[in-house]
Formats: C-alpha cells, structure tokens, sequence
C-alpha cells in the first residue's frame, strides 16, 4: 500500500477533508486505501454476482457508508466474475466470484477456494416450504399491508428489498422491491451472527466442540484469555480487544476488508475486560467462532460439506451463499446471503425449538440457552448472537411481544421471532442510517394477522 506522504494531490485534497470532518489522524489516512478498496470490492462484487445488483446501486450502496466509498473506480470483469476496486490511484484490490462460495477477497492465497468442490444440491420445487419453494396463497390482508409498507418505505429513501411474514408454519405474505424476487439472495450483514451461532450449537450436540472446555483455543492457554468460555464469546463478552469500530486500521475492518485471514487477527489480542462481565459488540468474536468451527472439522473442504449437509440442504436453503476469507474460513459475522424465504428458515429453526424439516439440526435445550438473559453489567438483552426483547430493565421494543427476539444487520436487515404469535417476520433493505422504524412496522404487520 503507498505510504500517506506519497498520496497525490487531489486523493490528499479528499482524505484531508474527511480528517478535518471528524478529526482523524495520519494514520485513518494510510489506512484508508487498502480498506475502502477491500470493502468496495468485496460487496461490489456479493452484490453484483450474488445478488443480481447493478453498478450504478452498487456505488450508491457504498456511497451511504462513507464519502470515501463514493470515490471508488470500480471495474467488473463479467467473463471472470471479478471486481476491483481502486482508490484515488493509491491502492487497488479485488474480489473474485465462485460458484457455490460467493465472493471472497483476492488477498493473499487463495488457493484453498480454487480446490473445493462443491457439494450436490438438488431442487424440490414442488415441496411446500419451508423444505421447497412452493407458498400458499396469500392472506389478503397481511398482503396488502406488506405492498403498501414497501412503497412508503421506498417514497421515504428507506429500501425496503424484501418484505415476508411466516404464520404457523407457512409463508402467508410477502412483496418485492423493483428487480428483486423471491430467490434474490440479499446481505444479512450481521445477521450472519446469528446462523454461526447455531453452527456451534451443532457441533455442541454432535460433541466436536465442548462448551465447558478452556481454553477455546489452545494458544489462550498461558494467559489470562484461558478464562474466556465458549459461552461468553456467543454472548459477546469475551473481553477481547475488538471493539466494532469502523475506522481504517481497526480490528474489525482489518478482519473484514484488508486480510487474508481475519480470523486469526482475533487470535492475537489481549483482554481488556474480565470474561463474561461487559457485553461488547463485536463480529471479530464472531469470526473467532467460525475458526472454531472450521477447526474441528478439519479445514476448508470438510467444513463446506458440513455447511452445506448439515444445514443448506437440510433446511432447504437454495437461495443461499455463505461467504468465506481467502483462506475457506466463514465469514461468520456478516457475509451470508440469502432469500428472504431462506432467512426465514432460520427463524423458523428457532421456533420450532431447533429442529425443521424432520431434522435436528441444534436442541431444544440449546435453543433455550440462546435464548436466555445474560449476566453481564450492561446488556442482558443479548443472547447467542440473537436480540432479546426481554433482560433489560425495559424492553427493546416496546410495543411488540415481551417474548419477541430478532436477527438484527446493518442497514436494518431483520428476521423477528414472536413466539406467542408463532410468527417470522423479514425485512430486507438498505437503508443509510439504520433507523429502520421496526417496533412500529412490525406492529402494524402483527396487528394485520388475523
């Protein structure tokens, strides 16, 4: 990467006025190339090759997180399914496509992806969902209020995608934004957190991972990390060092954009908190759980199967891509992309207590565990990688159902649980400040089920 003193004049003129905006340091500026490149071209490309977007939304959707993204040069090479992202002439990265993978990052190695194979994944689609893709009709009037939602959302800059409501089992409504569809496999951003947290879940039944086992990884061992559970790193309360802060340089944005393999960053930081104290936000403990993962099942291509047999094709997940860094490991804390009738497989899943389609796929006694209030001194209401209605002296959203629980991704991607209405509701956008108005749309997409 250039070094900051070797920027030219006009890319100097555009980092120092985003400095001077919110008073960064030398340092944002030498990392900011290899960062907004890295994310450029990674969700250029998921967008673009998983989702079916087009450049000019592309570098819209990029725009909303940083005037920095508005100034990429993106390229899309359709014969190789790449996309490079280039910066004011400093720095220039890529990401290439792979059937059955999705997008990861030209970084580095990457000659584990090149090897896999891709399991087998045949249709049913004349099964009745959630194991095929065949709906109902649906209720009128949930029907109605889910059209006219996304056009006011849509009138309001909101981006609405996808709206769908699940009742009892059965998809009952659902409405699409202009050139999206029921297969559109959209970002779940970090609702990925969640589908990872029961991947861990399922090695727990199957007994490859221990809970109650310390150190989580061996290296923690001579240290005081050999405290950290497996139950505070699903909690978000490590104590690790890996804040989510979204600035060039960062842990997470390193992880995310620049490295070939971010979940090892993870593996290196100290603590900065008692274990299992302070809740603390953080997909770098996400993509920790992943390594674990993918560490005892034995590397890149043992873990695509047992993504793919243990949890696509069972829950009947077609319409989904799990997206791995350079390496193979899963990106476990944003890069799954699904429909919105995958996405709300997993909220079914959860529903039913663990199982779906005649498969266990994690216990109920896991389910409920997730589910549950933790114990640390500032955020009760999260569960394993699920937002809880419930655990906090009052309730997050405070109109819905005291039971209620969620996915929740930036951009305000959400799939709801409401388990006394026995109830999934997903919503799918892109909207730039995450102030999605969920208690009071979820509300009226409730009070609409008869």
């Amino acid at each position: 990467m250039s070094k900051w003193w070797k920027i030219p004049l006009g890319a100097v003129g555009v980092l120092a006025v985003a400095s001077y905006a919110s008073g960064i340091t030398p340092a944002y500026v030498s990392n900011a190339p290899a960062m907004v490149t890295g994310m450029g071209a990674m969700v250029a490309c998921s967008a673009k090759y998983v989702s079916g977007i087009g450049a000019e939304q592309n570098l819209s959707d990029l725009g909303s997180y940083s005037p920095l993204l508005a100034e990429l040069d993106i390229t899309y090479d359709d014969s190789e399914k790449r996309v490079s992202a280039e910066f004011l002439g400093l720095d220039v990265t890529s990401a290439s496509y792979r059937d059955g993978l999705g997008c990861a990052l030209d970084i580095g190695d990457t000659s584990a992806l090149d090897r896999l194979t891709i399991p087998n994944f045949e249709n049913e689609p004349n099964a009745l969902w959630p194991m095929g893709n065949k709906a109902l009709a649906p209720d009128a009037k949930v029907q109605a209020v889910l059209e006219s939602l996304i056009v006011k959302d849509n009138v309001a800059g909101l981006q609405t995608r996808a709206y769908l409501v699940v009742k009892d089992g059965q998809v009952i409504a659902e409405t699409y934004a202009e050139g999206f569809d029921a297969k559109s496999r959209l970002f779940g951003w970090s609702m990925t957190k969640s589908m990872n947290a029961i991947m861990v879940g399922n090695m727990e039944m199957r007994g490859l991972i221990d809970p109650a086992h310390k150190p989580v990884f061996e290296n923690w061992g001579g240290d005081e990390r050999k405290e950290i559970s497996l139950d505070d790193m699903l909690h978000m309360a490590s104590g690790l060092d890996l804040a989510e802060t979204y600035q060039p340089g960062e842990t997470v944005t390193r992880l995310l954009f620049t490295e070939n393999s971010g979940s090892a960053l993870g593996l290196d930081v100290p603590l900065v908190a008692v274990p299992g104290t302070r809740y603390q936000y953080s997909s770098g403990t996400s993509n920790l759980l992943s390594r674990l993962v993918f560490e005892k099942n034995g590397g890149a291509q043992a873990n695509l199967d047992y993504l793919y047999g243990t949890f696509l094709k069972p829950m009947g997940m077609r319409d989904t891509l799990f997206e791995t860094d350079p390496q193979g490991v899963l990106m476990g804390g944003s890069f799954m992309l699904s429909s919105a009738r995958d996405w709300a497989r997993v909220g079914q899943l959860m529903l039913n207590g663990g199982e779906l389609n005649g498969y266990r796929i994690v216990t109920e006694a896991w389910v409920k565990r997730a589910l549950t209030p933790n114990h640390t001194e500032n955020n009760k209401g999260y569960g394993y990688q699920f937002w809880l209605n419930y655990g906090n002296e009052e309730a997050r959203w405070p109109d819905l159902p005291a039971d209620t629980y969620a996915m929740l991704g930036s951009r305000d991607q959400m799939v709801m649980m409401f388990p006394s209405e026995n109830t999934i509701i997903v919503r799918l956008g892109w909207n730039a400040d995450n102030a999605y108005p969920k208690n009071e749309q979820m509300r009226q997409i409730l009070d609409a089920i008869s």
